[in-house]
């Protein structure tokens, strides 16, 4: 750790009064931040991004204070090479737009600006106010239940740290002086690598029940403890997240398995009681079939390792292991009616597909590759002819095939075929053919094409003569 911010740390100032009771979890009134002076924080403009400069160095100029926040901040106090900035400011979104010719305004119920430079976002937040003060024309409005469902309410930027949701992430850089401005012990807590709420748990929880998904997120990506006080009310209000959108959830599932600690974050998930919120029906497949676990673990573990490695990952693979013990469980029910296997997993696949949509939006892009990848565990078992060349040629089989080594390696399906089909696209042409007959799958008439016969053409008969 930086050696002037462990001193700091050893010897706090007297600007901030603690924001926490004995219960580790209690809110108080904030009175100022502590100040971190250059010398003494771990953050670098070399380290930073030089979009996100330009953007700090214009509204700083433009006479608006500017700060980066959140991850970025964080990351760096970690010693991790900062990816995503978040810039913090007075500015109102429009007095941003004005600044910026390459940004606009997004979101209804967060409006925010996102600053493009080439591919590059940096996200720009206008500092957020308490939203039940009277701000005039701004708007912030809540359900009965507590849910923040709009906040569009403008603050200054200590009633922008009440608000955020982790002291971490409540560490402001200042442009100005290159100084962090840190409200809520965050930096502290970086120390000993704690995750704790700002303010009463229970109440943020209530006002965005995401954050609890967030919670697990970084403590699985960090390697933190979550406090008790900001641990105990999650498995108590876990059935919140059934309030918020698919579509926003969507989003957040690929935040919580596609940033390579997937395994930990699935078994977080189910140890706090929000798995059953995000795929019931994958609960209760694991209830009933033991090898579920198993498959959704490898599938997860495999996806890690990819992402470490930094090759391509994508989530319809993910998604078919999440919801192939559902889709089973539906198919043996579906047969057992009397449908055949294959319309029976058609129709299965649809079923579960249905239901679980209204818990996560899965976009098409991902839902039909995941079908394809489903589909093809009933033709990898058919070898006959030219049946095993015509599904290697399939634009899913090699998705298909992994999926398959990971049932075997979950113990749903006996070994073997998966290293058959593993010999088979090895090999070459010979091999092929030597393999295609030891499986027994030498082509018979019945296997290959019937020719089309050409149709005999009707004679027409010669009209009648006109009398």
């Amino acid at each position: 750790m930086f050696k002037g911010f462990t001193r700091f740390l050893q010897s706090p100032g007297e600007h901030l009064r603690s924001l926490f009771g004995p219960d580790d979890a209690a809110a108080a009134e904030l009175a100022g931040p502590r100040i971190i002076p250059r010398n003494e924080h771990p953050v670098s403009r070399q380290h930073l991004s030089e979009s996100a400069l330009k953007v700090l160095y214009r509204l700083h100029n433009a006479g608006y204070e500017a700060y980066l926040v959140g991850g970025c901040i964080r990351d760096s106090f970690l010693g991790r090479m900062p990816k995503d900035f978040d810039v913090a400011t007075d500015a109102t979104p429009e007095q941003v737009r004005e600044l910026f010719r390459n940004s606009r305004i997004i979101g209804r119920r967060f409006r925010i600006v996102h600053v493009r430079f080439g591919r590059e976002v940096i996200e720009v937040t206008t500092f957020r106010g308490r939203p039940n003060d009277d701000h005039g024309d701004h708007i912030a409005q809540q359900s009965e239940q507590g849910l923040l469902l709009r906040d569009n309410v403008w603050g200054n930027i200590q009633e922008d740290a009440v608000r955020r949701d982790f002291t971490i992430n409540a560490l402001y850089y200042s442009i100005a002086d290159f100084s962090i401005h840190d409200f809520a012990n965050g930096a502290r807590d970086i120390e000993s690598r704690t995750l704790r709420m700002i303010g009463d748990p229970t109440t943020r929880y209530r006002e965005d029940p995401v954050r609890m998904l967030r919670a697990i997120r970084f403590a699985a990506k960090l390697d933190f403890q979550i406090a008790p006080g900001s641990e105990a009310p999650i498995h108590e209000q876990a059935h919140l997240l059934l309030q918020i959108p698919p579509a926003r959830l969507f989003d957040e599932i690929l935040k919580l398995f596609m940033a390579g600690h997937g395994v930990e974050t699935f078994r977080m998930l189910r140890h706090y009681g929000l798995f059953p919120m995000l795929f019931p029906e994958t609960e209760e497949a694991m209830a009933t079939l033991p090898w579920t676990e198993g498959l959704i673990e490898a599938a997860l573990a495999s996806t890690d390792k990819r992402i470490r490695e930094e090759r391509p990952v994508t989530p319809a693979f993910l998604f078919a292991a999440l919801l192939w013990g559902p889709v089973q469980l539906r198919q043996a029910t579906l047969e057992e009616d009397g449908m055949p296997p294959i319309p029976a997993l058609q129709l299965a696949s649809q079923q579960v597909l249905s239901r679980q949509l209204k818990h996560i939006s899965i976009p098409k892009r991902f839902s039909m590759p995941m079908r394809d990848i489903w589909d093809l565990q009933q033709r990898l078992p058919l070898r006959r002819g030219k049946r095993a060349l015509q599904t290697r040629e399939h634009p899913r089989f090699r998705a298909a095939y992994d999926f398959l080594l990971l049932r075997e390696e979950a113990g749903e399906v006996e070994p073997g075929l998966g290293d058959w089909w593993t010999a088979f696209q090895e090999g070459d042409e010979h091999e092929q053919m030597r393999l295609l007959e030891k499986a027994g799958a030498n082509a018979t008439p019945g296997d290959r094409p019937k020719r089309r016969r050409p149709r005999k053409r009707r004679r027409r008969s010669a009209p009648p003569d006109n009398p």
